[in-house]
């Protein structure tokens, strides 16, 4: 893990628990006390947490409540592989469409250090977290889509989100969902969230669907994109080998982070 990975995640802490302590983030990190405190001084300059006594506390009215706080603690260790794997496909000059999710945000959150420099990148997103990770960028080539606001996906979408896509081409998409099965492909519970997802796929070359292994074999209530249309998914390793396995057969690309 890098110093940027460690300080993403530490911000992610505070937002989540109120409160960290230098303590417990040296034991949980394995470096020095010294380094850690260097990484909440950062972390403040940057207005991601306050130092206090002894630690630091998340900031006040954190965008990390409800039901997207509560999808931001599971699965954490796999979405960040999931995101460090994911982000991994991003090349030099790529345009790239984030979806929203919490797996996806940690695409953007392990994007490599050279792709962080100005116009090294184009990114496009509807998710507010990952405007936040991208937007503490230097000078990055952000383009915000806008729409209706649904606070618990942390997301805009609706026909000005969709329309923002239309007229946009990409070279490839990192997408969420909340089940994926090779019967309904990729599912998410909200029909708007799903017209977004849909538009995203359709206006990229390449698309990665980023999914925990809860995911896999889930059947959700909307359909964003049959399986047909992905070509690359990233999972973990306690994946079932028989929907990795179905995946296969659709001729897509998986990797098991």
């Amino acid at each position: 893990m890098t110093a940027h990975q460690r300080r993403n995640q530490i911000a992610l802490l505070a937002e989540e628990h109120d409160r960290v302590t230098v303590a417990d983030l040296t034991s949980r990190f394995g470096v020095t006390d010294a380094s850690i405190r260097r990484d909440l001084v950062i972390l403040e300059g940057e207005g991601r947490l306050r130092r206090v006594h002894g630690g630091a506390v998340g900031r006040s009215g954190s965008r990390s409540r409800g039901a997207y706080a509560t999808k931001v603690r599971e699965h954490r260790e796999q979405k960040a592989r999931i995101g460090a794997a994911a982000a991994a496909l991003v090349n030099l000059g790529d345009v790239v469409l984030f979806d929203s999710g919490t797996t996806v945000a940690q695409v953007a959150a392990h994007i490599p250090g050279p792709l962080r420099r100005a116009n090294a990148i184009t990114a496009v997103t509807h998710s507010i977290p990952v405007l936040d990770e991208i937007g503490d960028w230097e000078s990055p080539h952000l383009i915000c889509l806008g729409g209706l606001y649904l606070p618990d996906y942390q997301a805009l979408v609706g026909p000005q989100t969709v329309a923002g896509l239309r007229e946009l081409s990409a070279d490839i998409v990192f997408l969420g969902c909340e089940g994926l099965t090779s019967e309904t492909g990729l599912t998410t519970p909200h029909i708007l969230v799903a017209e977004v997802g849909a538009m995203m796929a359709a206006r990229a070359r390449r698309v990665v669907a980023v999914a925990d292994s809860s995911k896999l074999g889930r059947q959700g209530f909307t359909p964003i994109i049959p399986l047909t249309a992905v070509h690359v998914l990233i999972t973990d390793e306690e994946a079932d080998p028989v929907q990795v396995e179905q995946a296969q057969d659709f001729g897509i690309q998986v990797i098991v982070a």
